[in-house]
């Protein structure tokens, strides 16, 4: 199964140059790209690897060298993998779109319909965040939800998870309500390790809902990127006529003259985003919100050229 059935090849391109990395320190269990908080019993185990060409050889303990003729680099903190598990939204609001079915832009559910709905935009998002931690040898899992986990993988790294990964999210159905709480306490029940949470989603749901799914992530050490998955009509609100406006959570139609109420639902809008972006920094987590009829290279490549800039020296 090939990446590019479910990536757009730009989105490849602007994604390659980057880490995904957790902004605390990740928890793991396999040799890999990231610094755990615990060391190996064992002297040699916790603080020496052998040496291999392209390791940089400022590290290198030359005392072990001169004992041993053999070089191997200096090991303060394990090196291990990074858990990274992808939540996508797939409640009935992300049913959702007024673009055209985008072939080429990778996600799961192109061809299905013919509309570009937010959960597509969030499976081609969801896909790339995957591809990208299973490049780099994390382990990946994904799950979709709505008043709990519809559907989920394991956490892996296996040969052929990529696989398990998008038949997961484009087989999930999309209905009901969101439940964020409900969502995080089912998937820390079954998540021994702490990592880095991937939540895509609209986040058309009251702030404390987001602030109760963060709060339980960081009391149990995960980090937490949200990407908010907006229909530009959301975002612009650019109707220029009275029409029906129909719930897609089970809400009751509406008639609607939209460029009467144009100036009211930007400035809510506006208002929504900064009380959610005050709540995800609130906790030290990132925001970023995905237009769909935008491809999600740029968007994601630029948030990791931040978290990159952000834990350059640090510890993650």
């Amino acid at each position: 199964m090939r990446a590019e059935q479910y990536l757009a090849p730009e989105t490849l391109a602007q994604l390659g140059p980057f880490e995904l990395r957790a902004a605390r320190i990740a928890e793991g269990v396999m040799s890999g790209m990231h610094r755990s908080p615990y060391q190996g019993l064992a002297v040699e185990f916790a603080e020496h690897r052998q040496y291999v060409p392209g390791d940089p050889v400022r590290h290198i303990d030359w005392k072990v060298f001169g004992r041993s003729d053999k070089l191997y680099l200096k090991r303060f903190q394990q090196e291990t993998n990074l858990d990274v598990h992808v939540l996508v939204d797939a409640s009935g609001s992300m049913r959702f779109g007024t673009l055209g079915s985008k072939q080429g832009w990778g996600g799961t559910r192109t061809g299905k319909g013919s509309t570009w709905t937010k959960f597509d935009h969030a499976t081609a998002a969801a896909a790339a965040v995957a591809f990208l931690g299973l490049s780099q040898r994390d382990r990946v899992s994904a799950a979709t939800f709505a008043q709990g986990i519809v559907a989920g993988t394991r956490c892996s790294n296996a040969q052929g998870h990529w696989r398990s990964i998008v038949q997961c999210l484009a087989t999930s159905p999309v209905d009901a309500r969101a439940d964020l709480p409900r969502t995080v306490d089912a998937f820390l029940a079954r998540t021994p390790h702490r990592g880095l949470a991937v939540i895509v989603s609209d986040f058309l749901m009251p702030h404390q809902q987001v602030r109760d799914a963060l709060a339980r992530l960081r009391h149990r050490g995960h980090d937490a990127i949200l990407l908010r998955t907006l229909d530009r009509e959301e975002i612009r609100f650019g109707l220029e006529e009275e029409a029906p406006f129909v719930g897609l959570e089970g809400e009751p139609e509406a008639q609607v003259d939209a460029r009467a109420v144009r100036d009211a639902y930007l400035e809510v809008l506006a208002e929504d985003e900064r009380g959610l972006e005050r709540t995800v920094r609130g906790f030290g987590n990132d925001l970023v919100r995905l237009d769909t009829h935008e491809s999600v290279g740029p968007a994601l490549a630029a948030l990791l050229a931040r978290r990159e800039l952000m834990l350059r020296g640090g510890v993650a």
